[in-house]
């Protein structure tokens, strides 16, 4: 099914004179293009492209599934590039057919609702151009004075550059909580951690892109350089190119990281606590975390963070409150001169519950690896390939604490939602750059994002039925929600998420994607 693409022994001659070959014998020589009832269009296959275009049930299948496992279309093919040409005349082949087929660029699939698939469509799987990069995925550059950055491959891992800029004392500014995601993934969508309140998401944090548009045009962008498409692809659901390159700012690493857990048994005070954190005035400017975000506790959430003896004492609290709220947060150091800053940080703070500050000291690299130490835990329990219904979403300011009230308390603590994983934690707006396609709510300077971080292997409906249900708490309640990382069931939908900036990401696919080629997974196109 994947082995040198043979000619076909009939062929019909389309209404506007080309030639195309009809399907007889050989389905494998059909290549993605439209149907016209039960009869697929095929087109020549260059002979660069015969070896690493795959049609056999086990590329189908990896192509088929990502993070979210409940959304599963099938390819007709996928493609592993054995260079950016690969990709490039694969394109071109769509954009010059009178029958284009769709092609999605597939990194780690960590999306949850079908993104990176291609129904009917080619899958490009760029881990593949990783041998074709032979080493040369993540060069590093710069100096003290001009700043160092990094040159990555958009298929590149951000594990592999945080390893890779450690070896030379650097590291990226901004992150994920999860590491093992591709550059070009999390550049589509924002890239959001607890540093972004500090340093903005990641795509703020990029020079200068490489991208090859949905009319297969290779194009070297920057904020001063071809400004449109740089702005556009940043948050821009891979909906006007595929991010081949992306130039990242670095700055020097530290060593170690003293990672703090502070628990809450009220919102308000948990919220007013975090919003001083982040203030970039008064009193706690100088002991800002380097990190911070917040989760909820309850009845069945893990304690594997805490000291075995405390565990009973974090039960009591819980019990007695329901949902017990934590700020998480951290400082990077190489000195011993830490525990001066972290007093100073605590003693800034008025609501938590004395007693129940819990501290760790690791490593740099420990710290920003945390996540792939759980992922261990669950890949051995048979939890990780599993559906996960989640919903991450931004919720004004001025609104949070009515969301509490409603989402938080009066759905997932009456309704029995007590596993749940569900981060709550605050952002700036002035660290986003409106230019950029990411969406965040309107006007207002602080806004939370809240995240719905399920996994069920057998009943991820009953999740996805109440994150339903908030949405439409929000909705009958005006708040002025933006989903992150979110599925739209309708273009008018999407229309309303985009909000004032639909005109111009329309715009921009005419501009760079008019045949509405790539990344049909969207559903925004495509739908």
């Amino acid at each position: 099914g994947h082995g040198p693409w043979q000619s076909l022994n009939r062929s019909a001659l389309g209404r506007d004179g080309q030639i195309f070959s009809w399907n007889v014998k050989q389905v494998e020589a059909l290549f993605v293009a439209s149907s016209i009832t039960s009869t697929m269009l095929a087109i020549s296959v260059p002979p660069e492209l015969t070896d690493n275009l795959h049609t056999d049930s086990g590329a189908i299948k990896l192509a088929s599934i990502d993070y979210g496992r409940i959304i599963k279309e099938k390819p007709f093919a996928v493609l592993y590039p054995s260079s950016l040409d690969d990709i490039r005349t694969l394109i071109n082949l769509s954009y010059s057919s009178s029958f284009p087929y769709t092609i999605a660029a597939k990194g780690q699939a960590h999306s949850t609702w079908g993104q990176a698939q291609a129904n009917k469509g080619v899958v490009v799987q760029m881990s593949s151009l990783n041998s074709f990069r032979n080493g040369t995925g993540i060069l590093i550059s710069g100096d003290r004075s001009s700043g160092f950055y990094a040159d990555v491959g958009g298929e590149q891992l951000w594990i592999d550059v945080l390893n890779a800029t450690l070896a030379r004392g650097l590291s990226p500014v901004s992150w994920t909580d999860y590491l093992y995601l591709t550059i070009g993934g999390t550049l589509s969508n924002a890239g959001i951690s607890g540093q972004t309140y500090r340093k903005g998401p990641q795509i703020t944090n990029v020079l200068e892109l490489d991208v090859l548009t949905g009319k297969g045009e290779f194009v070297t962008c920057t904020s001063q350089k071809d400004t449109e498409l740089f702005y556009a692809v940043l948050g821009g659901l891979g909906q006007f190119g595929i991010i081949t390159r992306a130039r990242i700012v670095l700055e020097p690493a530290k060593e170690r990281v003293k990672w703090l857990r502070i628990l809450y048994s009220d919102f308000s005070s948990f919220s007013t606590d975090q919003e001083t954190l982040i203030s970039t005035t008064g009193p706690s400017h100088k002991v800002m975390p380097d990190y911070l975000e917040g989760q909820l506790l309850m009845s069945q959430s893990p304690l594997d963070f805490y000291p075995q003896s405390q565990h009973q004492k974090i039960t009591s609290l819980i019990n007695q409150y329901g949902i017990v709220y934590l700020i998480e947060v951290a400082t990077y150091y190489d000195n011993k001169n830490e525990d001066k800053r972290v007093k100073q940080m605590l003693k800034s703070l008025k609501g938590f519950v004395h007693g129940f500050v819990f501290e760790k000291d690791v490593t740099y690299l420990e710290f920003l690896n945390r996540v792939h130490d759980e992922e261990i835990v669950l890949r051995k329990k048979g939890l990780w390939d599993i559906p996960h219904p989640w919903l991450n979403i931004f919720i004004p300011r001025s609104r949070i604490t009515d969301f509490d009230n409603g989402a938080l308390r009066n759905i997932l603590l009456k309704r029995n939602f007590t596993s749940s994983t569900v981060l709550v934690y605050p952002l700036l707006r002035s660290k986003w750059d409106e230019r950029m396609s990411a969406v965040i709510p309107d006007e207002e300077d602080v806004f939370y994002v809240v995240g719905f971080l399920d996994a069920s292997a057998d009943d991820w409906e009953t999740f996805d039925n109440r994150n339903k249900d908030i949405l439409q708490f929000c909705v009958n309640g005006g708040i002025k929600f933006k989903q992150y990382l979110g599925h739209h069931a309708t273009k008018e939908e999407w229309i309303n998420h985009f909000g004032s900036k639909w005109n111009t990401f329309q715009q921009s696919k005419a501009r760079f994607d008019p045949k509405m080629i790539l990344s049909p997974g969207q559903r925004i196109f495509n739908n």
